[in-house]
């Protein structure tokens, strides 16, 4: 398959590394080792041993080099052998494992895939809300057996509230949206606002009305090739002239980075400022925990079925009809296709 490799995505969250032990993960179809060394840097590697070829995360993290747990030659954070308890102990020469580029920022490591000379920090997508030096940030993940792009239509899409969503983000009351998608370079914005619409009882619950208030609130999606979503959602008492403006908002990361063609990782997320105090903390806690359910037990089964049913038959292939809703979907899709085609040439 093929991927847009000079892009930043996600390779964890930044708690999922630590100096304890390396993480191994699939992305972009290749094995990647996460680890710290002994100050704390990140850092990724090709997750396989040039030796015996050995997953370098079944090793251990031992004097700030990551050592191969078949026969302990140790690596740098540049992939190069440091360490060989072998013989004279000089490390073999051309004893090099590929290293990538990696960042932490806004709570999350970020990795680059392809030219490192091309990876540039001033293009790691904008999460600043997610900067837990200002912000509380409730994590959470979850590996989802379908294509990347299914869950980007899933997210850019949100009339299907309605029917993924009947009881618990939605009542399933079908209310006409007012609709608004706006590109700007590489980024899609998804704008959705509902008016007069009463929320399932369990939101009523937790944001404090009464059961039956009618409420407008909007969806409003940010895409960031490739496949990077920022979600601003927001309430407020039906019928005042913007919404927008006095309303109450929160702040919702979905962050899709591929496996391989037909499996994704999913980091999503919420945030509260640090300056409402610790009960901020309690808040985006209790937020990810509600929002799993939905996600795992709605979501998933929709999209894993529908990649089921395309097996490997290319999306486009497969000849979709095209509904008004699917026009921010569509416009993120358009994009990505149009910057893999550029990188291929």
């Amino acid at each position: 398959m093929s991927y847009l490799n000079n892009a930043w995505y996600v390779a964890a969250w930044a708690s999922e590394v630590t100096g304890a032990g390396p993480l191994g993960r699939v992305i972009l179809d290749r094995p990647i080792v996460l680890w710290r060394d002994s100050s704390g840097q990140a850092n990724a590697l090709h997750d396989r041993c040039p030796h015996r070829f050995l997953p370098l995360s079944l090793g251990r993290v031992k004097e700030g080099a990551l050592v191969c747990g078949y026969h302990g030659l140790g690596f740098n954070g540049q992939g190069q052998c440091v360490h060989n308890p072998h013989g004279n102990q000089e490390p073999p020469k051309g004893a090099r494992v590929q290293s990538y580029p990696l960042v932490e920022r806004w709570s999350l490591l970020w990795i680059w895939m392809g030219d490192p000379a091309l990876a540039s920090l001033d293009s790691i997508p904008n999460f600043e809300r997610f900067d837990p030096e200002g912000f509380y940030v409730g994590q959470g993940y979850l590996l989802l057996q379908a294509n990347y792009q299914l869950e980007t239509d899933n997210l850019m899409d949100l009339s299907h509230l309605d029917y993924v969503h009947p009881n618990s983000l939605s009542n399933g009351s079908d209310v006409e949206a007012e609709t608004a998608v706006v590109q700007e370079g590489r980024t899609v914005f998804s704008r959705r606002l509902t008016r007069g619409e009463r929320l399932p009882p369990v939101l009523e619950q937790r944001h404090g009305y009464t059961p039956g208030t009618l409420v407008d609130r909007w969806l409003d999606m940010r895409w960031e090739a490739p496949c990077n979503l920022e979600l601003l959602v927001g309430h407020a008492l039906a019928g005042v002239p913007d919404p927008r403006a006095t309303g109450a908002g929160m702040c919702f990361a979905h962050l899709l980075t591929p496996e391989s063609e037909k499996s994704t990782h999913y980091w999503f997320a919420v945030s509260r400022p640090r300056s409402i105090g610790e009960q901020g903390r309690a808040m985006v806690d209790s937020e990810i925990e509600f929002l799993r359910r939905p996600f795992e037990t709605e979501d998933l089964p929709v999209l894993e079925a529908q990649q089921k049913s395309l097996g490997s038959t290319p999306f486009w292939d497969a000849k979709p009809i095209l509904l008004r809703t699917d026009a921010a979907a569509v416009r993120a899709r358009r994009v990505l296709d149009a910057l893999i085609a550029a990188e291929s040439n």
